[in-house]
This record gives C-alpha cells, sequence and structure tokens, in this order.
C-alpha cells in the first residue's frame, strides 16, 4: 500500500469520525441519531471520538491490504490516525482558550 491512499483514508476517517462525534450534521442529522441513541451504549459510544474513530476506520482498513494481518493493521492505523488528528486539531484550541488574554500585576 503506498502512502497517498492511506493518508487519503486517515483524514477521510478523522472527518466522518469528527462529523459523528463532534457535530451536528446537515439538517441536524446526525444530532438526532446521538437524541435517538440516548444515554444508553450507543449514546455513549458516539460521544467518544476514540470509539467512533475504531468503527469508522473498520470498513477502510477492510478495502486496503492484502490478507487478513494487513486488514487489522490498516484498520488499527486509520483509527491511530484520526486518534491523533483529532489530538493535534483539539490541542492547538484548547491551549489557546486556556490562555488569558491579559496579565495581572
Amino acid at each position: 500500500m503506498s502512502a497517498f491512499p492511506f493518508i487519503l483514508l486517515a483524514l477521510a476517517t478523522w472527518r466522518i469520525t469528527h462529523l459523528f462525534s463532534k457535530e451536528d450534521g446537515p439538517f441536524d442529522v446526525i444530532y438526532l441519531v446521538r437524541k435517538k441513541a440516548g444515554a444508553g451504549f450507543f449514546g455513549s459510544l458516539l460521544d467518544c471520538f476514540y470509539c467512533v474513530s475504531v468503527w469508522v476506520a473498520f470498513p477502510f482498513g477492510l478495502c486496503q491490504g492484502n490478507n487478513w494481518w494487513q486488514k487489522l493493521l490498516c484498520w488499527w492505523a486509520l483509527s491511530g490516525a484520526a486518534c491523533l488528528l483529532e489530538q493535534a486539531t483539539t490541542t492547538l484550541k484548547n491551549n489557546k482558550e486556556n490562555t488569558p488574554d491579559y496579565k495581572e500585576d
């Protein structure tokens, strides 16, 4: 597997996972799905970015690789890449929000 398809799939995994776990979606469709899932098992899965990334990466991982162990490794790698992208994008945002704009004397 070359790097370009993996990077493309990693970005797609991150985007879809972010949509399902953090956004309301077009016409609030994702919001309604999360509301329907409730506070139970499936609702808690949709609240966790890392949990959602595992299941979003699954079909992408199955599309890559030549045998079962390559498909398994690609599945985990795509989920890991999505988690790293999420950490990279939220850390910058959270650090900026936690830094005060003023300094007390």
